[in-house]
């Protein structure tokens, strides 16, 4: 079959990428490199097609979806505090650069299009752990876009037919993912300080938890949405079920490192959740079955930046 990955040079991406063409797929990607990185996709076999383009532009997406079975669309502006600080910019990416792929995909006889939604759709509530059913109540501009997102796909599949599926992310980790950018996720920000011997910086107490999920848990469930006929129109989460806070996060790390070094605590971000813990029963209904778990993911993802001398 012939997948079309959009962010396909990014953290996830690429690694989805990675599978495809291992599973014997026919892969190409849509980048446009301002955060997917151009090293990430270097170990791919020549025959996977990469077009440098952005979303934004409707025709370089046309060319993009023809001939494509399956999109996996997992190109975004990144990032709760990011949007905070541009919720313009996070909103013409997110919101139309979708639009534009998933009409595209539409027109194109696309058999299946599966989006990466976000888990911070549902905000702050006291419920947990968070499931598909509750009533979503973003708290930032990026939460906006994702569950807009999610709107339009819902819209597609009802009024058109065309099959679509959004998969509601849980704080996914592991390699490549890039621990450089100011708003880089906290697990490589976390794993390059205490390798080069600098304090983590924590935002807030480190009393907030997540459901972290290693990365061949996230590309597992795309390759099910994508292929399952069973699974349209509809939304899932995609986590390990678990629940750790950012102190235990660091405390596991700080064992597998052997880096005994304190956090430095700043303030609370604003936009940041307190807890995020999700059901997964609805996606295992599926054959989603999460193959690593934290501790392990953890140590396959130090084990990975130890190895890179690119990364600082």
């Amino acid at each position: 079959m012939n997948y079309l990955i959009t962010g396909g040079a990014g953290f996830i991406g690429s690694n989805i990428a990675t599978r495809l063409v291992e599973k014997g797929e026919s892969v190409r990607i849509l980048d446009n490199f301002s955060s997917g990185r151009r090293e990430n996709t270097a170990a791919l076999p020549d025959a996977v097609e990469i077009i440098d383009g952005d979303i934004r532009d409707y025709w370089t997406v046309v060319k993009a979806v023809e001939g494509i079975d399956y999109v996996l669309h997992q190109a975004a502006l990144p990032s709760v505090p990011r949007s905070v600080n541009n919720p313009l910019t996070s909103n013409a990416v997110n919101i139309d650069g979708t639009l534009n792929v998933l009409e595209a995909a539409r027109h194109a006889g696309v058999k299946k299009f599966v989006m990466a939604s976000s888990s911070s759709i549902y905000g702050e509530s006291v419920e947990l752990p968070k499931h598909e059913g509750m009533e979503p109540s973003p708290l930032s501009p990026y939460a906006v876009t994702k569950l807009t997102c999610e709107h339009y796909l819902r819209v597609y599949w009802g009024l058109y037919q065309f099959p679509t599926v959004a998969l509601r992310y849980f704080n996914i980790f592991g390699p490549r993912q890039d621990p450089g950018s100011e708003y880089a996720a906290v697990v490589p920000k976390f794993i390059m300080a205490l390798l080069n011997g600098r304090q983590p910086t924590v935002f807030g107490d480190g009393e907030q938890s997540r459901d972290f999920t290693y990365i061949d848990n996230c590309v597992q469930a795309n390759i099910l949405a994508a292929t399952n006929e069973q699974m349209v129109g509809d939304q899932f989460n995609v986590a390990c079920g678990g629940q750790f806070t950012l102190n235990q996060l660091l405390d596991k790390l700080r064992e597998i490192i052997g880096a005994d070094i304190a956090a430095n605590y700043a303030p609370v971000r604003q936009g940041d959740i307190l807890h995020s813990y999700a059901a997964i029963d609805k996606l295992k209904g599926f054959g989603y079955d999460p193959q690593v778990g934290f501790d392990e993911g953890l140590r396959r993802t130090v084990e990975f930046f130890r190895s890179q001398v690119n990364f600082a």
